[in-house]
């Protein structure tokens, strides 16, 4: 900065910038608040459904969060431009202040372009000698001035840096950078090229005190928006994947690797949510991060050739944090693409690590060779990437692969397309991999599970949706069809990685409204009986009865599915209390008669569901000789959030204003008939006739169906309690429509699960049947073609029901 820029500034302009912005910081609050009371609370009040379901409410809250954006972002602007206007005023005074302390030293300041200079105040003819006398008074007030010059220039300089840097996060809308000061967002940036110059160095070079402050400044700046982006595009995309190859081998980092090894799980997840962060930057030099780095997935990472690949690497840094989606979706392009130069088209496997190949993965699940499990997991908190990624096609039917079956019924084999949902579920020839115990890792398909989750609720895997959540769409719900009918054309697919249970369980239990219909005979008033915000799921009754009973025999899907179809039901019931009208208005019949109807198909469907998953239960009890049945019930006892702290499963119409996505209500349900009954389950205080806690033991199929009814004529009681409109007839015939939709479970298990008729056979395939032993030392008949173990109808009558 120019001292005459300084000395004759003028602030006038700057002062009506700040006065300004400081108007439009409230003028933002106000609209802020306003839009977080008025457009998204009315939004979560109102009755959507279709494509209003589908976009407005998700586009009103995207709304209401730009709002809180601008809000920020104007706030931080204002803030900086005060705290610079404000220095620089300073500065200015304490410049003139020295150039008048030396006037009345007879010394002058004399401006030019590019700098000053200072002399003595006397006529030139005498100023050689005069400046030799003055010299150290000169030199202090030039130093002086100088030093004030650089401050100011550092003030300018480090404002139109942040400035430029919050305005380049965002493309479109605002960003949610938010700063107290411009010294505070000024930080962040050197913080950045700090570590970065760090990150840059030799691994062999990089020290464990310069490792230590780089993971703590990461961890500190991880979710600082111009910190992320700064740092990532300073280190750049070579620089990113040649930095956690080199600290992750042992031959260059020999003394991390000895001294900070188990610090090194802490860096990766601390790199890996600085990445994320930067990635919703829209800057132009991190949308070319974004580009280069995608290009760099099949490429090898180093000098050396070889591997490992570029998605090797990155994909373990996408293992946390929330991921621009289109960089996602566009990386999960290259993770397929490369995916299948390696494997063929996916006829053979690949990424199998051997021996002396180093650990990219430091979390201790897998080793991190296998590409596929790190992106997985980046996928299982990024729901919308996920979605459009298990869509997408792996490969058509005009590929050069081996994936047939048959196009049109003669019996002829034909090639098909894939979807990556298709080949990953069911097609992939996953790798073997240890973890950091030396066991099998379980990782990969583990990981394909929640993002599997992620993909069809539409919230991150392991949360629960809140108020904000989408109804499902048809994406999310043609996959969650997808997913059920695979798992009925072949349970094996669950039940040989029961881990995967867990995210299976809670699919269906937000799921409940459309499995409700699919296993609810005739599609009359069904929309009514149980309505659905969004797109429902088509599902069929042949695949929800083979769904529900396999998510039966593991204690974890069996837990989700139980709680949700009851708080479903709960909920269910009490908004046709509360709306008698809604179910088949009806003139030719009274209010009450069509209630009494629709609860009583409430009741029934929900019998059908505890039926099927009971009998799973009581087989894998009986396969396990009962050593199952206490993982049930604690298991039960442990699913605390659906006990009316946070989120149920409810009606799918936004009738309250605590409806969300796909049927879920989210936020307290403190008071609610569907709280009154889950609490009573999952504590143990709710009892059958006989004084049994309900759903405590699944031994017998009995137990279950005395529980069923206990929990139906609970949910009736209490639902009509909560709605002022008690019906005693309905309360009391509950009971006899659950037992009638149990009673049906067996019916629609032995249909679909028999295979003594032909069309059976070709229904499910070439089965064969094969003898094993449970532990208990009796025979019993097993057949698939996929191995999964289901008795002949005979031993499953006589055993489950």
């Amino acid at each position: 900065m120019d001292l005459d820029a300084l000395r004759k500034a003028d602030f006038s302009l700057l002062d009506d910038a700040v006065d300004g912005w400081s108007t439009m910081v409230k003028d933002l609050e106000t609209l802020k608040e306003e839009a977080e009371k008025g457009l998204r609370g009315t939004a979560n009040k109102a009755e959507w459904a279709g494509v209003n379901a589908d976009v407005s409410k998700e586009f009103i809250g995207k709304t209401t969060e730009e709002f809180k954006d601008a809000h920020g972002q104007a706030d931080s602007i204002y803030k900086i431009l005060r705290d610079t206007r404000n220095e620089l005023k300073g500065y200015k005074r304490q410049l003139l202040d020295a150039i008048e302390r030396g006037r009345l030293k007879k010394l002058t300041v004399i401006s030019y372009e590019g700098g000053f200079t200072v002399t003595t105040d006397v006529p030139p003819e005498g100023r050689v000698q005069e400046d030799k006398d003055n010299k150290g008074e000169i030199t202090a007030l030039r130093d002086e001035l100088q030093k004030i010059l650089d401050k100011a220039t550092e003030s300018d300089k480090t404002a139109s840096t942040v400035l430029m840097a919050i305005a380049d996060q965002s493309r479109l809308g605002f960003s949610d950078a938010n700063y107290n000061s411009r010294d505070e967002a000024a930080d962040a940036i050197k913080r950045a090229d700090e570590l970065a110059r760090l990150a840059k160095k030799k691994p062999e070079d990089l020290t464990p005190a310069e490792f230590d402050r780089l993971n703590k400044g990461l961890k500190d700046y991880a979710d600082d928006e111009l910190f992320a982006e700064r740092f990532a595009t300073s280190l750049g995309p070579n620089g990113t994947l040649n930095f956690w190859t080199g600290v992750n081998d042992p031959n260059s980092a020999w003394e991390l690797g000895h001294k900070r090894s188990d610090k090194f799980d802490d860096l990766q997840k601390n790199l890996s949510l600085t990445l994320a962060t930067a990635s919703q930057s829209d800057s132009a030099d991190m949308s070319d991060w974004k580009y280069r780095m995608t290009d760099l997935a099949d490429k090898p990472v180093g000098r050396n050739g070889g591997f490992p690949l570029g998605v090797q690497v990155m994909t373990n840094l996408m293992r946390f944090g929330n991921y621009d989606d289109r960089f996602l979706a566009d990386y999960g392009d290259k993770v397929i693409e490369t995916e299948k130069k390696f494997t063929g088209n996916g006829r053979h496997g690949a990424w199998t690590r051997m021996g002396g190949d180093q650990l990219l993965n430091r979390t201790g699940t897998d080793s991190g060779w296998d590409p596929m499990t790190g992106y997985l997991k980046g996928l299982s908190n990024n729901p919308d990437a996920a979605t459009e990624f298990f869509n997408g096609t792996f490969v058509t039917k005009d590929e050069d692969h081996d994936f047939t079956h048959d196009t049109d019924g003669d019996g002829k084999e034909g090639k098909r397309t894939l979807s990556n949902f298709d080949y990953l579920f069911e097609e992939r020839d996953w790798p073997q991999d240890t973890d950091n115990k030396g066991e099998d890792s379980i990782a990969g398909r583990n990981y394909l599970a929640a993002a599997l989750e992620a993909a069809t609720t539409g919230h991150p895997a392991g949360e629960i949706p809140t108020v904000d959540t989408p109804p499902h769409n048809a994406e999310q719900a043609k996959l969650t069809e997808n997913l059920v009918a695979s798992i009925s054309e072949d349970p094996g697919r669950l039940t040989k990685n029961s881990y995967m249970s867990d995210s299976m369980g809670q699919i269906a239990a937000e799921y409940m409204p459309d499995i409700h219909r699919g296993l609810h005979a005739g599609t009359k008033g069904e929309a009514q009986l149980f309505p659905i915000a969004g797109t429902a799921a088509e599902l069929s009754e042949r695949d929800s009865t083979r769904f529900l009973y396999t998510l039966g025999r593991n204690p974890d899907s069996y837990a989700a599915v139980n709680l949700g179809q009851t708080s479903y039901t709960t909920q269910l019931m009490q908004y046709h209390f509360e709306h008698p009208e809604a179910y088949a208005n009806d003139p030719a019949f009274d209010k009450q008669d069509r209630l009494k109807q629709g609860i009583d198909d409430v009741a029934r469907t929900a019998g059908q569901i505890e039926g099927m998953i009971g009998a799973g239960r009581a087989y894998e009890s009986e396969l396990e000789g009962g050593t199952k049945d206490a993982d049930y019930n604690a298991k039960i006892e442990s699913t605390g959030t659906w006990g009316g702290a946070i989120v149920g499963i409810g009606i799918g119409m936004a009738a309250t204003p605590t409806t969300g996505p796909g049927g879920t209500i989210v936020g307290d349900l403190a008071g609610t008939a569907a709280d009154e009954i889950i609490s009573g389950i999952t504590e143990g205080s709710l009892k059958d006739s006989s004084g049994e806690v309900v759903y405590r033991n699944g031994e017998k199929i009995e137990d279950t169906k005395s529980s069923t009814y206990a929990a139906v004529e609970a949910a009736a009681q209490k639902a009509g309690k909560n709605s002022g409109h008690s019906y005693p007839l309905i309360e009391a015939s509950v009971g006899t429509s659950a037992e009638s939709g149990f009673d049906s479970a067996r019916t629609k298990i032995h249909d679909y699960f028999e295979w003594r008729g032909n069309s059976q056979a070709t229904r499910f395939g070439r089965l064969k049947i094969e003898t094993r032993s449970p532990k208990d030392g009796s025979h019993r008949r097993t057949c698939g073609r996929f191995g999964s173990p289901f008795r002949s109808w005979v031993h499953l009558q006589n055993l489950a029901f």
